[in-house]
């Protein structure tokens, strides 16, 4: 049988996402039964369910920074179940000298730190919030079917590609980490695609008058789930958003991706890892208010004067371009 366009759908032209593809992800099954490595070993327990005041705190919007570990610090945070959006970024396991942190824990250790971490954010999140989680391939599979067993629904699995991956002969170079967009609820969640268009290969090389001459977003698409382009790579040395004496910084595109499409103005957003402070950075440009946790109290410093000092760089550099990576056909 001859493949067929469908149509029932809001826009003209392609193809629909699939009905089943956020379906699929619910499940009606018991899944808390699922047994994973880091089961085995007991969960973290906090010196005390009292809640404690932020160290740092600034206004217009509301924005604050805790200092401790975030297993001991979210319990402790009043805002509880109010969360409109999480953004994670943990540290990977991998032995990155970062100040103070063990991280070259045993792996049913450091599987035990993730699903713990990740429930202190699951009871932090409002009934409509999002969770995103940055995390690479040999930990993200344990992720997501922690978060599946706790009843969340994915709603997307990106990937953050850069060019500039660390060298190495022995297999191929990782180029990417995953980028997981879970909610509690698939059908009540904060989604702004608007916000976040970019520049449709259609338009940008076929220059295809169907989509330039659209009555709305002429020549713009909702981004795809690889992401990459101009400001998307690895944070380098002598780049100008570079914090030194931070490791593993997130692009600040990328968090704007996710702010953007996740949250309104006057939200709260929350970071548990706020390393170099990008993640209070673009939410505080954005009018929204946020919440973040550092272990390090010198990381913690440096990253609450780039949150209320020197703001974002590349604002709204996320929005508007071409990820296209051939030229633009010339008519002929």
């Amino acid at each position: 049988m001859p493949e067929k366009k469908n149509r029932l759908f809001e826009r003209q032209g392609g193809y629909s996402t699939p009905t089943g593809a956020i379906a699929s992800q619910r499940h009606d099954l018991e899944l808390s039964n699922i047994k994973l490595l880091g089961d085995e070993s007991p969960r973290f327990v906090p010196t005390s369910t009292k809640l404690i005041k932020p160290n740092f705190t600034d206004t217009n919007p509301e924005t604050s920074l805790f200092i401790g570990d975030c297993r001991e610090v979210l319990p402790k945070i009043p805002e509880q179940n109010s969360v409109d959006l999480i953004f994670a970024d943990p540290p990977f396991n991998w032995d990155v000298p970062y100040d103070g942190w063990k991280d070259g824990m045993p792996r049913e250790e450091y599987e035990r730190f993730t699903f713990d971490w990740l429930d202190g954010c699951i009871d932090l999140l409002s009934p409509t919030g999002a969770l995103w989680v940055n995390i690479p391939d040999d930990t993200v599979a344990e992720v997501v079917m922690h978060l599946k067993r706790r009843g969340l629904t994915m709603i997307n699995w990106c990937v953050w590609h850069f060019r500039f991956g660390q060298c190495r002969s022995g297999s191929f170079i990782m180029s990417k980490v995953h980028a997981l967009y879970f909610v509690k609820d698939p059908d009540n969640r904060t989604w702004n695609s608007d916000a976040i268009l970019e520049q449709s290969d259609r338009a940008s090389i076929y220059k295809d008058q169907r989509t330039l001459n659209k009555e709305n977003n002429k020549g713009m698409r909702v981004p795809m789930d690889v992401w990459y382009g101009k400001y998307w790579g690895r944070i380098q040395g002598n780049n100008k958003e570079r914090r030194h004496g931070h490791h593993n910084q997130i692009p600040e595109v990328y968090l704007e991706r996710v702010v953007l499409a996740c949250s309104n103005k006057g939200d709260l957003v929350l970071d548990p890892f706020a390393g170099s402070g990008t993640t209070s950075t673009v939410a505080r440009t954005h009018d929204r208010r946020s919440i973040c946790v550092e272990y390090s109290e010198h990381n913690a410093k440096s990253a609450w004067n780039r949150i209320t000092n020197i703001g974002m760089v590349r604002k709204n550099c996320s929005v508007g371009q071409s990820s296209a990576i051939f030229q633009g056909r010339k008519s002929t």
